[in-house]
């Protein structure tokens, strides 16, 4: 086994509760995704978009390979089913359509991703595609795990991004062909409380995840980056998910006995009515006292 990094931290502060190798260099694969979505939800907060806004389907994004949910040149789908099919699905060919319908090319907004990553201190992360598909040699999507857990809080503070990460099945409703699509993340059925957010695979890249969960008031965020095993894809991406939930398991025990660690160190307030009656010891120290 080899990884690049790993790490959990809290899920709103960013804070580190377990960790390895964390800015180690690797190739994220899909988990690039989650730049794209951010910057697509982040129009819509500033009102240059909608859920309902129609994209149409460039010849560029029709041709785009790996994962895919096939689209044809002319078809417009919404904003929304779009952003189901590019977290679920994770199709290439979506986030191109995206990545064009926002920028006018894709050049465009991959250099818009990276000025985004480089205003949320991505340091050591460098974008190449909207989507994470990269071949052979490269050039490759890189980030760090520690960068990419940065890039988890902030998405992470967006309820609008966890309704598209935590969907675990979605129906494309196109004419006369409905497409149903299964959430490619099976930590969600697995791991309590898992809501997020993106994985990742290819054979140039390896395994990667970004993942979080929220149990009770606590919500830590794991990222396994580049995780490679000699077994192949499928024990790689079994590998990574293992991994990821362990951190995960760690992560949200240390919130716990911290949380339980501050409640025994605070004082508890006054309670309302009359004043509780002295220990025992009090009564014979006074007898005591007086005693002659």
């Amino acid at each position: 086994m080899r990884v690049a990094g790993m790490i959990c931290v809290d899920g709103v502060t960013g804070e580190p509760l377990v960790q390895t190798t964390v800015d180690r260099p690797g190739s994220p694969a899909s988990v690039t995704k989650l730049m794209t979505l951010l910057l697509v939800l982040e129009d819509i907060r500033a009102g240059r978009l909608a859920l309902r806004s129609r994209v149409s389907v460039t010849k560029e994004a029709a041709d785009t390979g790996g994962s895919q949910i096939w689209l044809a040149v002319g078809e417009s789908f919404t904003v929304e089913e779009l952003l189901y099919a590019l977290m679920l699905k994770s199709a290439n060919d979506v986030a191109v359509a995206l990545a064009i319908d926002r920028a006018g090319s894709t050049a465009t907004f991959v250099a818009r991703m990276n000025r985004r990553a480089a205003e949320l201190g991505l340091t050591r992360t460098r974008f190449v595609t909207p989507n994470g598909l990269s071949y052979g040699r490269g050039p490759h999507d890189t980030s760090t795990a520690h960068d990419l857990a940065r890039l988890a809080v902030v998405l992470c503070s967006m309820p609008e991004a966890l309704r598209f990460t935590s969907a675990k099945r979605y129906v494309l409703r196109r004419p006369m062909k409905p497409m149903e699509m299964l959430n490619h993340n099976y930590l969600l059925d697995s791991f309590p409380g898992c809501d997020g957010l993106k994985t990742g695979w290819t054979e140039a890249a390896d395994a990667s995840i970004v993942t979080t969960a929220k149990v009770g008031e606590h919500r830590v965020i794991a990222v396994v980056l580049s995780c490679y095993s000699p077994l192949g894809a499928k024990p790689e991406q079994r590998l990574r998910d293992q991994l990821a939930a362990d951190l995960m398991r760690k992560g949200l025990a240390k919130k716990v006995a911290e949380a339980a660690a501050l409640a025994r160190a605070t004082p508890s307030p006054p309670k309302n009515g009359p004043p509780s009656p002295p220990e025992v010891g009090f009564w014979a120290w006074l007898g005591d006292l007086f005693s002659f």
